[in-house]
Order: structure tokens, then C-alpha cells, then sequence
């Protein structure tokens, strides 16, 4: 009996894997945990962008402007949106040339697909440096009415390409260490479990 419930109860258990299980052997565990963090931050900001469209549109028909939704919807979205594009090179659910790297295998592959993750890794250094200029910038620039400095926006940039250059490098050291080939049949990318 004991050992019965036990059972279901462990198949009524959420997996703990975040990524697609064709390509977990180039992820560390480690950083599921951020990723899950990630996620749940991202999701957050886009609702929260959701809401506050929602309230300015909400307001405005009371008749009372709520004068710095714009700033605030702004600033939600583009913090969603980075944070989106460096949790989406660790899901390897972005733009990237996958077609020619999968029908090869061996040496060839592991060039082909070390090269499109070195491009990868370049646009993420790329928005670390020129983003952290532009962030620097961005203090002579403010929102208004707010007259926050828009260095506030501009700060989502290089933490996305370090987010992009991170993950990009896991998958570069597991991938020299282990092969980039597909460990199984590929499958469809599994949600974060529900905790």
C-alpha cells in the first residue's frame, strides 16, 4: 500500500528539467535554477508592462491620466524583453543556424556549431561593451515627466549580453567536453515545472 502511493505520488511529480532533453548534456544544473529565475522575472515584467497599459488606458477613461504609465510600461517592457533574449539563448529557443550543424557529425559538426555559438558569444560581448557605453551615456538623458535618467532603460542591455555570453559559454565548454550531437531523440521543450 505504502509502496503504491509512493509511485503515484512520484509520477505525479513535476520533472526538474528546464531545457529541451535533446541538448541537456550542454547544460550545468546549476543554472536551471537561474534560468528558472529568470523566467519568472521575465513573465513578471511583461505582465506587470500588461497591467500598467491596461491601468493608463483605464484611467484616462476616468478622466485622471496617470501621466508616467508611458515610463513605466516602457521601462517593464524593455527589461522583459532583454532579460527574454538571455533566457532564450539558454532554452536555444532563438535564431540561430541549427539545419547544417545537425546534419553533420564529428569534427565538422563541433566547428560548425563552436562557430555559431562564437557568434553568438561575439553579439553578447558586443552588447556588454557598447552596452555599457551607451548606459554611461544615457545619464545626460532623461524620461520625462519623470526626469529619471534613461540610463535606467539602457542598463537592460549589457545585462542581457552577459546573460547571452554566460550561457553561450556553458554550451561552449559542455560542448567541447561532450559533443554537441543530440543525446536521444529530440524532443519538444519542456515548460519549468510548477513549484
Amino acid at each position: 500500500m505504502a509502496r503504491t502511493l509512493a509511485a503515484q505520488e512520484a509520477l505525479h511529480q513535476p520533472e526538474k528539467r528546464v531545457t529541451v532533453r535533446a541538448h541537456r548534456h550542454l547544460k550545468w544544473p546549476a543554472f536551471d535554477y537561474l534560468e528558472r529565475g529568470l523566467m519568472a522575472l521575465c513573465a513578471s515584467l511583461l505582465l506587470g508592462f500588461t497591467v500598467c497599459e491596461v491601468a493608463d488606458v483605464v484611467c484616462r477613461n476616468m478622466g485622471r491620466p496617470w501621466l508616467n504609465a508611458n515610463e513605466v510600461a516602457g521601462g517593464l517592457f524593455v527589461w522583459g524583453v532583454f532579460i527574454g533574449m538571455g533566457v532564450a539563448v539558454r532554452r536555444d529557443q532563438h535564431f540561430r543556424l541549427t539545419a547544417v550543424g545537425e546534419a553533420l557529425s564529428g569534427r565538422k559538426r563541433v566547428i560548425v556549431e563552436s562557430f555559431n555559438r562564437l557568434v553568438i558569444l561575439g553579439v553578447g560581448l558586443c552588447m556588454i561593451f557598447f552596452g555599457y557605453r551607451n548606459y554611461l551615456n544615457g545619464f545626460g538623458s532623461f524620461l520625462m515627466p519623470s526626469v529619471t535618467p534613461i540610463a535606467v532603460l539602457y542598463a537592460a542591455i549589457p545585462v542581457a549580453g552577459f546573460l547571452i555570453s554566460l550561457f553561450t559559454i556553458e554550451e561552449l565548454i559542455n560542448g567541447w567536453r561532450h559533443g554537441f550531437q543530440a543525446r536521444g531523440r529530440a524532443a519538444e521543450p519542456v515548460p519549468p515545472p510548477v513549484t
